[in-house]
């Protein structure tokens, strides 16, 4: 369904790190499975941050110490009888490097180690774990992925993401206690990509366009939409008063069939329209334009959806998006969408 270069270059849109110039040898390697792929990109990630400074901040640390540091806890050495062992109980913040995000890397790390990736991965990983030597290993079933960031610990947004991936998608452990690798990453997790692939490829590729994924306000009468659910779209696309709004779909069947007859999926014809009407009525008289897509990835199925809509006054279309080619030809169809529906603007850009 996509080649396994082309996550590469997915990956490579959605984490704008992976442009520089430590990471543009790997867009020319072949790699077998995305589990290859991803670790491949955790150890060039993980060299690039140790030669940046791996990250470090103050841990909370309470022990007991023959000699006194920090604030004494009087309490806990009762308790704890240190007097005994002519000791104090101390408890003080260090400057570690055994940060959260660091565990998860190490623990991402170990758990690769264990997998049948190749060889050569596995002992450029190790020589990396020689920097974190002092981070502690997590739980991989209760890891809390929701990390906030701040200009002190940006550059591991990447890495950690990588090591979600493989966490989530690419590995699984098998009844013996062996940890098998999986050849793509799940439909769940391959949306999410396939979703901020295509709008951060037209955020870069195409600057003169608003490229967003914004919500889109109920077109209420009377104002009161508190119980209602809130419409975001996947990606916007916006040139003055003309918007083509996508929604991203990765399914392993891009139809649905009963009594072998093919239809599009229900849900997703009535969410695109929906986002488009309510769109359309932010404008009220003023002259516009408002489409709306499902592009979906192409799948090996014979039958692929590839039509376009007139509905109640606006543009639908439905399409299919190759990423099983090489990626020049991934360029051409996304760019072809935008000569499609903005093709008087590119005349004047």
């Amino acid at each position: 369904m996509i080649a396994i270069q082309n996550i590469y270059y997915m990956l490579s849109y959605a984490f704008q790190v992976l442009n520089e110039q430590g990471y543009k040898n790997l867009s020319t390697e072949e790699f077998d499975n995305t589990a290859e792929l991803c670790a491949a990109i955790l150890a060039k990630g993980m060299a690039v941050q140790i030669k940046r400074g791996i990250g470090r901040e103050y841990i909370p640390v309470s022990e007991s110490r023959s000699t006194l540091r920090g604030k004494i806890e009087i309490s806990d050495s009762i308790r704890d009888k240190t007097v005994l062992k002519k000791q104090m109980v101390c408890s003080y913040d260090e400057f570690s490097v055994n940060t959260y995000m660091n565990r998860i890397i190490k623990s991402t790390v170990l758990l690769l180690l264990r997998s049948d990736i190749m060889r050569a991965r596995k002992k450029e990983l190790r020589k990396l774990m020689v920097y974190f030597a002092d981070v502690e290993v997590l739980d991989l079933h209760r890891i809390n992925w929701n990390i906030q960031y701040n200009r002190n610990n940006q550059t591991y947004r990447m890495l950690v993401s990588v090591c979600y991936l493989i966490v989530k998608g690419l590995l699984q452990t098998q009844s013996d206690g062996s940890v098998k690798l999986m050849d793509f990453l799940d439909e769940q997790r391959m949306c999410r990509l396939y979703e901020k692939f295509i709008l951060e490829y037209y955020r870069r590729e195409f600057p003169w366009l608003r490229v967003s994924s914004s919500q889109i306000p109920w077109a209420l009468d009377d104002g009161f939409g508190d119980m209602f659910p809130i419409m975001k779209s996947d990606v916007m696309l916006t040139y003055k008063n003309t918007v083509l709004i996508i929604d991203a779909k990765y399914y392993s069947h891009t139809t649905q069939q009963q009594y072998s007859v093919h239809t599009l999926h229900s849900n997703n014809l009535y969410q695109i329209f929906t986002y488009v009407k309510n769109k359309e009525a932010e404008f009220g008289e003023k002259p516009h334009t408002v489409s709306g897509m499902l592009l979906y990835a192409r799948t090996d199925e014979d039958i692929q959806p590839a039509q376009s809509f007139q509905m109640s006054g606006n543009r639908i279309d439905v399409k299919t998006l190759d990423m099983n080619c090489d990626f020049s030809r991934i360029k051409e169809q996304l760019n072809g969408i935008v000569g499609e529906f903005f093709e008087k603007r590119l005349e004047v850009v």
